[in-house]
């Protein structure tokens, strides 16, 4: 009770608008961005969390109550840093974003990425002093816009390993964008989630917020900037546009989420071919090269003890949420020495570690992943171990780079088809000066390695 009156008398100072009260606010706001709880009161045992506060509020009526205006919502956003000036609209359909003035924006590809807390990307590229600056900047210019829109979603479809999202935005267009990336998810997922990401969009803050990230005249069109720590994503003018640049960092942001849920999230394509499914593990060019022949476009999937699933949606996966656990695993590596043969059939152990060294063209890409990730990829091949012995899943290695050219596209899906219908046998190398490639590049990148793992 003494919540639900607090919860009340927070309501009635909102319907009176007083300058007081904004003030108020406003102080909490720039709280809430500093990671702090957005209300300081004057007991511990009368704190109310965000999360309570959104569900008394809808099981409550109160007056006011209509379209944008919601005071669960606004608790929860002013939680986040944004104060709502006057609407909030959230979870609205296209059709509804589009009645709003939501268009679809032109595709943009290439904006500035930042990340802080990568792991494979090294050192950050931007420090957590100039990404509470920035965030700062961005929930006073999303608070100061009258109408602003929010979407719930989660990446990955398996509600049991998934990473809840909540976009806040003061833009239509970008929800609309936004919504077509995120797997859709249950009404009050997000607000119940113990650690949901939250991406703010400022799609008409000024570029001179760019400067500090000390981008100058590169972020004219707008950038993206991610905190893997605070579990933020900040995407400023067009950005929005920018659905590779979203994905990866996306990818980055949830990784936590999904390995602390049972998930290991992969840089793979996924085949499926009647009854059968398939991983195939690839620099990402190379599976762009037959991405028509996959279940999603993207190289991105979450393995779970349920099955496998893409990462995100995508126009093709439509309402495509979990297949079943991986009839077998591919490996793909491009070796013109001949020490690697065509085909050959991996050990569990093996296949761990040709995961972790990613071997191609004389290059190392540990996890297949060039890009940003907050994963280990030694424990990535750990746990792709343990997935592999504990469901016997099959996995093979596959050299594409035998003569002079290599296999890719449609021919490569044929050879692996192949491969899968023959019997293949173990994996023999021709030679040992690639192996002595492999361990030197390793025991310079990882300390130890478990002995199960061998070349």
């Amino acid at each position: 009770m003494r919540n639900l009156l607090l919860l009340k008398r927070f309501i009635n100072a909102s319907i009176a608008r007083s300058s007081t009260s904004n003030h108020s606010i406003a102080a909490a706001a720039a709280s809430a961005t500093n990671s702090s709880p957005p209300f300081s009161l004057s007991s511990r045992r009368y704190a109310v969390s965000a999360t309570l506060v959104e569900e008394e509020a809808e099981t409550v009526v109160f007056p006011r109550e209509a379209p944008g205006i919601s005071y669960g919502l606004n608790w929860a956003l002013a939680w986040k840093g944004v104060i709502v000036k006057d609407k909030a609209f959230r979870n609205l359909k296209p059709s509804e974003l589009q009645q709003k003035g939501a268009n679809f924006a032109e595709s943009l590809s290439g904006l500035p990425l930042h990340v802080r807390g990568s792991v494979l990307g090294g050192s950050s590229e931007i420090s957590k002093a100039q990404f509470s600056k920035l965030l700062k900047q961005v929930v006073t210019h999303i608070s100061s816009i009258s109408d602003i829109f929010v979407h719930d979603g989660a990446i990955g479809s398996s509600p049991k390993c998934d990473a809840k999202v909540r976009v806040i935005s003061d833009s239509p267009s970008a929800v609309l964008s936004l919504s077509s990336v995120l797997w859709r998810s249950p009404t009050r997922a997000v607000s119940h989630d113990s650690c949901p990401l939250t991406v703010y969009v400022a799609t008409s803050i000024s570029p001179s917020a760019g400067d500090v990230l000390g981008l100058g005249a590169q972020g004219k069109n707008g950038f993206i900037a991610a905190d893997i720590e605070r579990s933020s994503l900040i995407l400023c003018g067009k950005a929005f546009t920018d659905a590779n640049g979203i994905k990866e960092a996306l990818a980055a942001l949830s990784g936590p989420t999904i390995s602390s849920r049972g998930g290991l999230p992969l840089s793979a394509g996924l085949i499926a071919s009647g009854d059968s499914v398939f991983l195939l593990f690839a620099p990402e060019d190379t599976i762009q090269s037959c991405s028509n022949m996959l279940v999603s476009a993207d190289a991105s999937v979450i393995l779970s003890a349920q099955g496998v699933s893409p990462l995100f949606q995508t126009g093709k996966s439509g309402g495509l949420h979990l297949l079943k656990l991986p009839d077998a695993v591919i490996f793909v590596s491009s070796d013109s020495s001949g020490t690697i043969p065509s085909a050959s059939k991996l050990s569990p152990g093996q296949a761990a570690y040709h995961f972790l060294a990613g071997y191609w063209n004389g290059k190392f890409m540990p996890a297949y992943s060039k890009g940003f990730s907050s994963a280990d990829p030694l424990e990535l091949a750990k746990g792709l171990l343990s997935k592999l012995k504990d469901n016997q899943i099959s996995s093979f290695l596959i050299n594409v780079n035998e003569g002079e050219k290599q296999t890719t596209g449609k021919d490569l899906v044929k050879l692996v088809e192949s491969t899968l219908s023959k019997k293949i046998p173990p994996f023999e190398p021709k030679g040992g000066e690639l192996q002595g490639k492999y361990k030197s590049f390793l025991s310079s990148k990882f300390q130890e390695l478990p002995e199960e793992f061998s070349f």
